[in-house]
């Protein structure tokens, strides 16, 4: 089954793991340590992110390293950017009738 990226960032704990790999790439045994849950569903979530290409991973001596497929973000961003623009317009908008009501106060 083919996931796409709003199937991987649609559960909180993908997103806690985005999260941590964005800061360093780490292993899944350093991953878990962050969470109550076992080592096995922490590596389904990374398999999941990482059949989205969210993450990589990397292979140093006998330890593999997930990091973040930055590329892959701006996919999530260019697709929240229509609604930041439609909301930022409803601010401004919002901004200028608290202004004129303001005004008309004086």
């Amino acid at each position: 089954m083919r996931r796409d990226v709003f199937q991987a960032i649609a559960d909180p704990t993908r997103r806690a793991i985005i999260a941590l790999i964005a800061l360093q790439a780490m292993t899944p045994n350093a991953i878990a340590e962050h969470f109550d849950s076992t080592r096995q569903s922490i590596s389904k979530h990374l398999r999941i992110l990482s059949e989205c290409e969210l993450l990589t991973k990397s292979q140093q001596g006998r330890e593999i390293y997930y990091q973040l497929q930055i590329e892959k973000m701006k996919d999530i961003d260019k697709w929240l950017d229509q609604f930041r623009k439609i909301w930022e317009t409803r601010f401004s908008q919002l901004d200028n009738v608290l202004s004129t009501i303001k005004n008309n106060r004086k």
